[in-house]
Order: C-alpha cells, then structure tokens, then sequence
C-alpha cells in the first residue's frame, strides 16, 4: 500500500545552476548532494555505468512522508551523457509538472518576472470551474523548459461552495 510521496525528480542539464536557480528564484532549501556512481544505481537507472550527480531540496515549513528527508531531486547525469532536444510540452505523454502552493500569486509573479522567469500566460489565470474555482494559478519554466505551476488555492469559503453536493 502507498503510504506518501517520497520525491519527485527531473533530469537537469547542469545540477549547480538548477540548485542555484530552485533556491535562489523559487525560495526551496537546499537539503544535500550526492554523487552515484555504483552498481546499485546503475541497476535502479537502467544504465550499467550510470554516473548521477544528484541534489536534494525541499519544500520550507512543509512535513516529509515517513522515511523521506526532502521533497524534490534534481539529477544530472554524467554517464549516459545528458541529451537536448527533448519536447517538454505538458500535452506530450509522459511529460509532467510540478504545481507549488503559494499564499499571494500576483505578489509571486511579479517577484518572480523581474527576475527574468518565463511563464506561459501575460498574468496569473483566475480558475473559473472545478474545485479550485476562486483560486488563480499559472505555468512556468525552469532552466531547462521544465514547466512548472504556481497554484493560490481558493478561500476556504470558495472551496466549502465548491464541494460537490
């Protein structure tokens, strides 16, 4: 049976700017790093000779699942050498993104534009249907064209009035 979340992980181009940039742009704390490069990664990656640098951060102020010690990994891989080109568009199988909660949107894209952040709309969108209605969210991109997703939950008036009944 699932009990939790232990992480969630992408693949980076290079793992010191990612860490800069998921710090340093986006507030995550840097937890710790580590560098695989042994026969249990090599059969857990697929990858015989598998070499990961590999960085470890978390989300402040939140819980951990039991037996987790950070929420978010970030991996460059040294061997297989990491390759660009991939189509990162959110509407192409297996491509996914990571949504974060934040308590002032509006506050948040505009701190986060002057720090020359790219987003897929001009302004947060006001979700207008479904459980979140009341709530505004918006996508953007990491150093690598990871979407990722800023989310303002409703009030909890609005998400009471948008239970089913």
């Amino acid at each position: 049976m699932i009990k939790g979340i232990f992480h969630v992980s992408f693949s980076v181009k290079d793992i010191d700017a990612s860490v800069k940039w998921y710090t340093e742009v986006l507030g995550l704390e840097y937890f710790r790093s580590q560098e695989q490069h042994n026969e249990y990664t090599g059969k857990l990656v697929g990858y015989p000779d598998a070499h990961l640098k590999v960085a470890q951060l978390k989300v402040p102020g939140q819980p951990f699942a039991e037996g987790a010690n950070h929420h978010i990994e970030l991996v460059q891989y040294i061997l297989p050498p990491t390759r660009e080109g991939n189509d990162l568009n959110t509407y192409n199988i297996a491509n996914g993104h990571w949504a974060f909660i934040v308590d002032d949107i509006h506050a948040e894209f505009t701190r986060l534009s002057a720090l020359g952040v790219r987003f897929k709309h001009s302004h947060p969108v006001a979700i207008e249907a479904g459980v979140n209605k009341g709530g505004f969210a918006i996508y953007l991109y990491d150093l690598d064209g990871i979407t990722l997703e800023l989310l303002q939950p409703p009030s909890r008036e609005q998400s009471v009035l948008n239970q089913p009944s």
